[in-house]
């Protein structure tokens, strides 16, 4: 499959049993679809995601460098994530970034390390 434009990110908390699970997951999905992804820990990228404070995890974005398609908490399932996926990407229908505008625009700017997925 070819690389999409779109780019998926997982917002995670290292102490988090469940996005611990769910990394192999995400990524093999992100994979799977043709997506660059980005797995980012909140607590050790806090610069990068200014003022949003995640309640839930694991919360997961689909965007690119002009607009988003999803931002919210996600079951940690692969089928659910497929779907989601999909249906953003086939609908295309931008959401206002709101309170995630300050966190896109750090995942955003390019990355070195780990994070740069």
């Amino acid at each position: 499959m070819s690389q999409s434009p779109w780019r998926l990110a997982c917002l995670c908390a290292a102490w988090c049993r469940a996005c611990e699970a769910y990394r192999p997951i995400f990524e093999a999905t992100a994979a799977e679809l043709g997506l660059a992804n980005q797995w980012v820990d909140v607590e050790d990228s806090a610069d990068r995601l200014g003022d949003l404070d995640i309640q839930t995890f694991p919360t997961v974005l689909l965007f690119n460098d002009h607009a988003l398609l999803f931002a919210g908490p996600v079951l940690p399932d692969a089928a659910t994530l497929q779907r989601l996926v999909r249906h953003a990407i086939e609908s295309a229908t931008p959401e206002p970034e709101g309170m995630y505008a300050e966190c896109l625009a750090g995942l955003r700017a390019p990355t070195e390390g780990p994070e740069a997925g």
